[in-house]
């Protein structure tokens, strides 16, 4: 479980796709990989992945200094998200998982990416560096997304300040702006995008009720394949 505020940008390192799977290498600060072991969780730009190499600095000024984890991407993944379309150099944001008892600053991310949307619009918006971000919203995210309510964005948690049919439009901070990856959004890029938890739930269970199955003789009543299929099992 994430938050979506942005503790470190890293940077990719190398990116491997095919088939099968893939693998994804980033360069991050010491910082943030000093309290990190194989097998723990990280969020690479809203994706949960676990670390199965972790390669930290070492020396004088670790803390400062750069080290590399790796992650391995299976095939739902690459096929949910652009991992596997990275470049080298490319910059991603990076979040560590939630602690018990920490503060909650963003809201409730998973990590798990619904769809890709695209961004449309990213400008200045008045005096003081603050920025305009307008996204095109997928048919499997819209639903989800209200005014008003929260998004993650390649794992940074913002608030819907706009929607207009399936554009929605975000209000950007100059100090958001320099702690993630935004300051290199550019026109027609694909984003990750995370609908917030609690709407999924709820559509789920505002859902009309399956129709009432007589039981079978010493066996109690079931759904049949197409009903499971109609609800997303």
């Amino acid at each position: 479980m994430f938050t979506g505020i942005i503790e470190a940008v890293g940077t990719v390192a190398a990116v491997r796709a095919g088939r099968g799977g893939g693998q994804l290498r980033i360069a991050a600060p010491g910082t943030l990989l000093d309290r990190l072991r194989e097998g723990d969780s990280i969020a690479v730009s809203g994706c949960c992945l676990t670390i199965t190499r972790l390669e930290p600095s070492g020396g004088a000024g670790r803390g400062k200094s750069r080290g590399w984890f790796t992650a391995d991407l299976s095939p739902e993944t690459l096929r949910r998200t652009r991992l596997g379309k990275l470049r080298s150099g490319e910059r991603v944001n990076l979040e560590r998982p939630l602690r018990a008892g920490a503060l909650l600053g963003g809201h409730w991310v998973q990590g798990h990416v619904d769809g890709l949307g695209v961004v449309r619009e990213f400008r200045r918006a008045g005096r003081g560096g603050n920025r305009w971000l307008r996204v095109a919203l997928p048919p499997e995210v819209l639903p989800y997304v209200v005014w008003k309510g929260s998004l993650a964005v390649d794992g940074v948690s913002l608030t819907v300040a706009e929607l207009d049919d399936n554009v929605a439009g975000f209000a950007i901070i100059p100090y958001t702006l320099a702690h993630t990856n935004f300051g290199r959004l550019r026109r027609g890029q694909g984003v990750h995008l995370e609908a917030d938890i609690l709407a999924r739930y709820l559509e789920r269970l505002l859902r009309p009720a399956p129709p009432a199955q007589p039981a079978a003789r010493g066996r109690a009543a079931a759904w049949t394949e197409r009903q499971w299929r109609a609800r997303g099992f």
